[in-house]
């Protein structure tokens, strides 16, 4: 990957961008995506839209990610100076005790540990069991209730404080790449268009609240009302030891981007990104979601009496965890793909499905 764009991924992934709190990771897509871009703009609640090409020219084709992760909440700060929280997403309580975190505070970001009582003070049958998510604490510090609540105050964010890390094969670790990888392949996307731009509009879309119920996909489709959707966003990576694939499939770093089949995936959008991916010689995955895809593609393909859509996913080892991996040239090549599968597209084209 080349410079430019490795930082860029570098720079969402280490900006705190818990769901509702996305706005330093906005600012971060924005100034990426603008000089690439023939219009940038926000909506109330903080999705962001970069539009290359004039906005008449059909079909119009969404190129969307969310930039949201997981999270915490503080939801109380008991006498003695600890908080007390709540989770943002899907968190697993099995991997809060014994972490580093950052507690987002209006006066700026202060450090903290999740507290995890010492293995010697735990009762035998204590060990096997994982608390309850209200059973556990984040140490700032404080000596007291008053002395917390200079720098805290219920409701502030907390995100892990693990960063961007090379790891070896081109691989990354960090927590956020679900789904910074998704805002980093529609910007990267859109600056690989503009210099030689399609000839169809293409918006890349930043969307908020993923993690919380797709609620920024739901308001930017509705809005947009595109043509076509390509959703992306990380899946299950599971060439791990621990991982079943007669129950979960088959899906390997470094094989490139994962195509989903079933549920809001479009059947003709589909083969359309199978077809342009065999002719760049772009390797692809697959995998099948026969109810939903657990995307922000479930909420675009229902609006607007139907928008064809397609997710796809990057594999992801350890997802909603601190320390997801990526591949690297997976995401390469999904930049690529979507790049290639606008280029693809000609004016007045539809995607209906033909009876």
């Amino acid at each position: 990957m080349d410079k430019a764009p490795l930082k860029f991924l570098q720079r969402l992934i280490d900006t705190p961008s818990p769901s509702g709190f996305e706005a330093g990771a906005q600012r971060v897509w924005a100034d990426y995506v603008k000089p690439h871009c023939d219009e940038f703009r926000s909506d109330a609640y903080g999705n962001c839209f970069a539009r290359l090409g004039k906005a008449d020219k059909k079909p119009h084709i969404v190129l969307a990610g969310h930039i949201d992760e997981l999270g915490f909440m503080v939801s109380h700060i008991n006498e003695d100076g600890f908080l007390f929280v709540q989770g943002i997403g899907g968190t697993d309580p099995g991997l809060f005790r014994g972490q580093r975190v950052r507690v987002h505070g209006r006066k700026g970001s202060i450090a903290g540990v999740t507290g995890s009582l010492a293995i010697h003070l735990q009762a035998p049958d204590d060990r096997k069991k994982v608390p309850e998510m209200h059973e556990m604490y984040i140490d700032i510090g404080a000596g007291s209730k008053a002395e917390a609540e200079k720098h805290v105050r219920v409701g502030d964010a907390i995100t892990y404080a693990d960063g961007f890390d090379l790891l070896e094969n081109h691989r990354v670790a960090a927590r956020g790449c679900d789904n910074r990888i998704g805002v980093w392949s529609a910007g990267e996307a859109l600056r690989q268009l503009a210099s030689k731009p399609p000839a169809v509009c293409v918006t890349a879309v930043s969307t908020i609240q993923e993690e919380n119920g797709c609620y920024g996909a739901t308001m930017a489709a509705y809005s947009l009302q595109p043509d076509v959707a390509l959703v992306v966003d990380v899946t299950h990576g599971t060439d791990i030891p621990n991982c079943s694939k007669p129950k979960h499939g088959d899906v390997r770093l470094g094989k490139g981007p994962v195509i989903s089949h079933g549920s809001s995936n479009h059947p003709v959008v589909v083969e359309r990104i199978l077809a342009v991916a065999q002719k760049e010689k772009i390797p692809v995955q697959f995998e099948a979601n026969p109810r939903r895809t657990g995307t922000d593609a479930d909420a675009f393909f229902l609006q607007r009496g139907g928008i064809p859509t397609a997710s796809l996913g990057l594999p992801n080892r350890y997802m909603h965890s601190p320390v997801e991996v990526i591949d690297l040239d997976d995401l390469d090549a999904m930049a690529r793909l979507l790049a290639a599968f606008c280029r693809s597209v000609k004016p007045g084209e539809s995607f209906h499905v033909k009876l």
